[in-house]
């Protein structure tokens, strides 16, 4: 009876033998050539919107696109139509129950059915990498943190690009060199929603396209008619599919922080939200985190706005000058000693001491922490050198989605919140099934 054998197997079992010389070491090869046995055999679920640019990056990043898998063929047509020789799926069950010689599985779905398909890859022994953010609900990241800690070989990823970058790394370099003094506020902001929040559930009866299978789509959210005000796109303001303008960037603005600071959980959230409405996040809300003194770092408080609120621009901005934060997002540090600004993905980070970033710039800091060709090239290599990637599962990914998704109940409740900051637990009372909800049935996590 013969048995399929994948690549990896077979370069172990050869490894040995006779055999081992025909495997092509990458040296052998000449510059801009890579041996087969250093490819990394990819599978993609959900491949349009965001999911078509993480199929791109990977290819970049050297991988070889095995399979392709979404709900929506016209969404996931360019991807079919630029790799055909890649297997096509609707089901990411049958993808994963299929594909087992694929070394590696890219999640790129709504933030409902980020968990369940992740949790399966994780079982199923594959590399995963997953949108951000990495859960919809808290117990979903708690669960992903454990499954990933009880599988240490299994290399993760969150898609929180950001975090790859150099400008996090500047930002880290500049804090603890100590160049705007012990951190005590940190801002956020950010133009989302730009998609509809605040609303109520539609009325109007809409049947999808035949190419659009809405029953997979929806997966583990309770049961609800298809409308086209929940796909594609417009389900990141609903609380059963997405996690609001909160959910969608903070992964961004906020990781700089959550990982320079090492924050971890805060005591205490005070949400100020405009109108609330049961089934979406708000248009537009301010929410002020405070966290006790850790170790040497003192006590900090960290504000994230969204929905076009800003804070006020720093007086040492220069008036002559153009404010490039007003439009997209930014983020400001306030230390003892003076104030940091960045983008979104901390990149162009500043100092508002002018002779300071002169003396930086002409000057750089002693680089501490090395950087990376980008959050695709990081996932791969990591995978091909077993080694861990710095928004990973156990030790980033998790943390950085529950601090965020303690702040989306603080929203949905539109008040403020008490949490032990050693557990993560809340101290206030909080619904069960905005921490937990129930899966529909025939699903699980």
């Amino acid at each position: 009876m013969s048995r399929r054998v994948s690549r990896r197997t077979f370069v172990r079992e050869v490894a040995g033998t006779s055999l081992a010389a025909t495997i092509v070491p990458r040296r052998a090869l000449g510059r801009g050539y890579q041996a087969p046995s250093d490819t990394v055999n990819v599978a993609c679920i959900g491949v349009g919107g965001m999911g078509r640019n993480d199929v791109r990056g990977l290819v970049q990043a050297g991988a070889n696109i095995a399979a392709l898998c979404d709900v929506d063929d016209d969404a996931a047509a360019d991807a079919f139509r630029t790799h055909p020789q890649a297997r096509r799926y609707k089901d990411w069950r049958q993808l994963i129950e299929r594909e087992r010689d694929v070394d590696a599985i890219t999640v790129s779905t709504p933030d409902h059915t980020h968990a369940a398909i992740t949790m399966a890859v994780l079982r199923a022994g594959k590399h995963v990498r997953t949108q951000k953010p990495l859960t919809r609900t808290l117990a979903e990241a708690r669960a992903v943190r454990e499954a990933a800690r009880q599988r240490p070989r299994i290399i993760t990823q969150m898609g929180n690009q950001g975090h790859a970058n150099e400008g996090v790394r500047i930002l880290r370099e500049w804090i603890e060199a100590g160049l705007i003094g012990p951190v005590r506020e940190v801002h956020f902001w950010t133009n989302r929603p730009i998609w509809p929040q605040g609303i109520q559930r539609p009325t109007e009866l809409h049947v999808p396209r035949p190419t659009f299978d809405w029953n997979l789509w929806l997966g583990p959210a309770a049961e609800r008619s298809y409308n086209p005000a929940y796909a594609p796109f417009r389900w990141r303001g609903w609380w059963d599919f997405g996690t609001g303008a909160l959910g969608d960037m903070a992964c961004h603005l906020m990781d700089a922080a959550y990982w320079i600071l090492d924050l971890g959980y805060p005591s205490r959230i005070d949400a100020e939200c405009s109108q609330l409405f049961l089934e979406t996040a708000p248009r537009s809300s301010r929410v002020t985190f405070q966290y006790p003194a850790r170790g040497t770092r003192p006590a900090v408080t960290v504000v994230w706005r969204d929905g076009a609120l800003v804070p006020p621009k720093p007086v040492e901005w220069p008036a002559d000058q153009l404010w490039p934060f007003a439009e997209d997002g930014g983020q400001l540090w306030i230390g003892d000693e003076g104030k940091l600004v960045a983008g979104v993905y901390a990149e162009n980070p500043r100092l508002l001491n002018a002779d300071r970033m002169r003396q930086v710039t002409e000057h750089p800091l002693e680089q501490r922490y090395p950087r990376t060709r980008g959050v695709y090239p990081e996932w791969i290599n990591a995978i091909t050198t077993n080694t861990r990637c710095g928004s990973d599962f156990q030790n980033h990914a998790t943390g950085l989605t529950e601090m965020i998704l303690l702040g989306c109940i603080a929203q949905r409740m539109g008040t403020s919140l008490e949490v032990n900051p050693v557990t993560g637990q809340f101290v206030s009372s909080v619904p069960s099934e905005y921490v937990d909800p129930p899966y529909r049935a025939g699903w699980r996590l």
